[in-house]
C-alpha cells in the first residue's frame, strides 16, 4: 500500500509506506480533539443515540446499512416500540418483523437479526456480549457491526469503519488506494483504532460517520470550509478532494424485463409468495413474469390460472434497483369474476395487506392499484 504516514504534525508525509500509521502524539491528539469538539457542537440528536443501550444500538445500526438516517427514524421506533426487548424479537412471527420492515429493504438483514436474537436468548442469557470477537459470530454482524455496538454501547476501544470513514480516512491522508480492497479498510482500521482516545471511542467512531455524512460528502461536494479537520487534510491541501477516495466501480446491474399483473376481485387483489429462497424471499407480490407480455399473453396466462377476466387495462411502465439487478416493469390492471384463488395464491383486502402482508417496495409503482389504494414507504431494497 501507499497510504500516507505522519511523522510529524506539521511536515509532509512519508509516500513510502507500506506499514501501519506511526504514532505522532501532537497530530493524534489535534486530529480526535478538533474531531470530537465538532460533533460535541453539531451531532445529530437520534434516539439511539440518546438512550444507546446496546440492543437499541445494535438494531439503528442494522437498518442504517443502505440506508439513510431520515429513513431510518420513524422505522426504528415503530420496531423498538413491537420489540422493546431482544427476547420479543425473538419469540416474533417472521410476518410481524418483515411487516414492519417493509419498505427498508434488504430483508436479509432483520432475518439475520431474528436469528441472532434466539441465539442471544440461548447462549448469552438474552444479552448482546461487548467482546468484539463474540459479535462478530452473531448472524447478521459483520466487523463494522460489531465495532460500532462494541464501541457505543460498551465503550471499548475498537473501530467501526463504514464507507463515510473510508472517504474522510481517504482525503486526510490523500490516499488514492482502492478502499474496497480489504487490506486498505484494514489499515485505516489500524489509523482509527491509533486516534481513538481511550475514554470516548464510541463518540469518536460516531463522529467520524457525522463528519462523512454531513461534511466529508461523496465526489465533488464536500463541505470544506465546515470541517473540523480541514487543516490536516492533504486531500483539501492537495485539491484532490474530487479525486478521492478511489474505488472499483461496481459492476453493471444485470437487466431484467417483467410483466406485473395487479389481477383484482372486487376489493381483493391476488397475491402468491415468493420463494424460500433467493431474491426477496417468501415475500408476497402480485402476479409477475419475466420479460414484456401482451394483452393477448395476459389472457393466455389467466386461462391458464383459471380466471376470467371482465377487462384488462395496460398501466404505467416503473423501474426497481437491487444491488446486482434492475427490474424493468410493465404494469397491467386486471378485473377479474369472483372466485376461488388459484393453488399457490391468495387473495388478500386493504386490511391484511395494510397490518400482515410484507409487499416488497419493488412494485410500490402499483400499490395505488390495490384494494383502497395503499401509502408505501419509497426506497430501493
Amino acid at each position: 500500500m501507499t497510504v500516507k504516514k505522519y511523522n510529524t504534525f506539521d511536515n509532509k508525509p512519508d509516500q513510502n509506506n507500506h506499514e501501519e500509521f506511526e504514532s505522532n502524539q501532537d497530530y493524534d491528539s489535534k486530529f480526535s480533539k478538533s474531531l470530537l469538539l465538532w460533533y460535541d457542537q453539531n451531532a445529530r440528536i437520534l434516539p439511539w443515540r440518546e438512550n444507546p443501550q446496546p440492543y437499541r444500538v445494535w438494531v439503528s445500526e442494522i437498518m442504517l446499512q443502505q440506508t439513510q438516517v431520515l429513513t431510518v427514524l420513524p422505522y426504528f421506533e415503530r420496531f423498538i416500540e413491537a420489540f422493546p426487548e431482544i427476547k420479543d424479537l425473538a419469540c416474533a412471527e417472521e410476518s410481524q418483523i418483515l411487516k414492519l420492515w417493509e419498505g427498508l429493504g434488504y430483508y436479509n438483514r432483520v432475518r439475520n437479526m431474528k436469528r441472532a436474537a434466539k441465539i442471544l436468548i440461548d447462549q448469552f442469557d438474552g444479552k448482546l456480549p461487548e467482546d468484539y470477537e463474540l459479535l462478530l459470530k452473531l448472524p447478521g454482524i459483520g466487523a463494522y457491526t460489531a465495532g460500532a455496538i462494541a464501541s457505543i454501547a460498551f465503550n471499548k476501544r475498537e473501530a467501526a469503519i463504514d464507507g463515510n470513514v473510508l472517504r474522510v480516512f481517504s482525503r486526510v491522508t490523500g490516499s488514492y488506494e482502492d478502499i474496497a480492497k480489504p487490506e486498505v479498510k484494514k489499515e485505516f482500521q489500524n489509523l482509527a483504532l491509533k486516534l481513538q482516545p481511550i475514554n470516548r471511542p464510541g463518540d469518536f467512531n460516531q463522529a467520524l460517520m457525522e463528519l462523512g455524512a454531513k461534511i466529508c460528502l461523496p465526489k465533488a461536494a464536500p463541505l470544506c470550509a465546515l470541517c473540523p479537520l480541514v487543516n490536516l487534510c492533504e486531500a483539501f491541501s492537495d485539491k484532490t478532494t474530487g479525486e478521492i477516495p478511489v474505488k472499483t466501480p461496481k459492476k453493471k446491474r444485470k437487466m431484467e424485463m417483467r410483466s406485473i399483473l395487479i389481477i383484482r376481485a372486487k376489493d381483493q387483489v391476488l397475491l402468491k409468495q415468493r420463494p424460500e429462497k433467493g431474491l426477496l424471499a417468501r415475500l408476497w407480490e402480485p402476479l409477475n413474469i419475466e420479460g414484456f407480455t401482451s394483452e393477448e399473453g395476459v389472457l393466455e396466462i389467466l386461462e391458464e390460472l383459471g380466471l376470467e377476466s371482465l377487462s384488462i387495462r395496460r398501466i404505467e411502465k416503473a423501474k426497481h434497483l437491487f444491488t446486482h439487478i434492475e427490474w424493468q416493469l410493465q404494469g397491467y390492471l386486471i378485473e377479474i369474476m369472483e372466485t376461488k384463488p388459484p393453488e399457490g395464491f391468495i387473495f388478500a383486502g386493504h386490511e391484511a395487506i395494510k397490518n400482515k402482508i410484507a409487499l416488497p417496495s419493488a412494485f410500490k409503482a402499483y400499490i395505488k392499484y390495490l384494494p383502497k389504494g395503499l401509502s408505501y414507504v419509497s426506497r430501493t431494497d
